[in-house]
């Protein structure tokens, strides 16, 4: 009897620390940032070599800018788990997005740091297609003393295309796009055809394209059309108001696209909704409504109380 309680009481507590990590992945994806927080340091109090747990957390610490910190968690799911591809990936992001905001001494050292995590990422799992297209992007932004090669961007969109002929044809579409062939544009829209279950993210691609080529009305265009096109795990409504606001055009839209996004009960990692309400107090704060700017930046601190952005931003339409 003894037996059999003991193994009742194993089950249920694996039952639990499953759900428990459900939990803390749905709270992170959902932009519930505290939330998800408290949950993961429970998770590594009771198991400190629980190296999933530290990998959310590096990508909780992603969402909110908070780069040394990723860079840290991610190390530590990496020094768990030393071949795990994913954790390689976020490695790699975290430290590619600290080089952005670095001198130019540490993004150089960054840079190297960046392309070895991505090739290393794609060498532990070849069929990890998201690995491929992050060093794809790699090879395309980076100087060529840095590694970066559009003939290596290429050969990654052709080692995706057996998997995702969709975003093969992105890939190529950007490689165009940096060789100024005149190309770029029919491929964008190629890979739009080629997408059977998220072509509203390749319309949102196609919108980005317009808006670096300065042919706003067209970029307003593709946004529309990415709002009532086939979506997996694209953000449309997220993504078309960011480009809204850059390019300073249709706050009304950009603000009923947020306001529609947020009522939707988001649950994407790329678009959390702490990050959708600053996003919405940067635009009614671009329009002068102060009030309603403030309502935005408290809503995201509630959600996400380390996020900098909104803080910054709160002090400032307070004063």
């Amino acid at each position: 009897m003894r037996f059999f309680l003991r193994l009742l009481l194993v089950l249920a507590s694996a039952l639990a620390l499953a759900a428990s990590d459900d939990g803390a992945e749905h709270l992170m994806r959902a932009g519930r940032a505290d939330e998800a927080l408290r949950a993961l340091n429970v998770q590594i109090q009771e198991n400190p070599r629980d190296a999933a747990a530290y990998n959310l957390l590096s990508r909780t610490y992603y969402q909110l800018e908070l780069w040394d910190t990723a860079i840290l968690m991610a190390e530590k799911s990496i020094a768990l788990d030393p071949r795990n591809s994913i954790y390689h990936q976020w490695l790699g992001r975290a430290a590619g997005r600290k080089a952005e905001v670095s001198n130019p001494f540490t993004a150089f050292n960054l840079a190297r740091k960046v392309r070895a995590e991505f090739e290393r990422a794609v060498a532990f799992d070849g069929d990890n297609i998201s690995a491929r297209s992050d060093l794809s992007e790699y090879y395309l932004e980076a100087p060529g003393f840095l590694g970066g090669d559009k003939n290596k961007a290429r050969q990654q969109a052709d080692a995706i295309a057996p998997h995702d002929p969709a975003l093969a044809r992105y890939i190529i579409a950007r490689v165009e796009e940096k060789k100024h062939t005149g190309r770029a544009e029919e491929e964008y829209k190629k890979a739009i055809e080629a997408s059977t279950n998220d072509a509203a993210r390749y319309w949102i691609e196609l919108a980005s394209y317009y808006r670096r080529s300065g042919r706003l009305p067209e970029m307003e265009s593709a946004i529309l059309q990415s709002l009532a096109a086939t979506r997996h795990k694209a953000v449309p409504e997220f993504d078309g108001a960011s480009m809204l606001r850059d390019a300073g055009r249709n706050f009304p839209g950009a603000i009923q696209m947020l306001r529609s996004y947020l009522a939707g009960d988001p649950v994407s990692e790329d678009a959390p909704a702490f990050q959708a309400h600053y996003l919405l107090g940067q635009i009614f704060e671009k329009q002068g409504d102060r009030r309603s700017a403030q309502e935005q930046y408290r809503a995201a601190m509630e959600l996400a109380s380390q996020f900098r952005p909104a803080r910054d931003a709160l002090a400032r339409v307070s004063r």
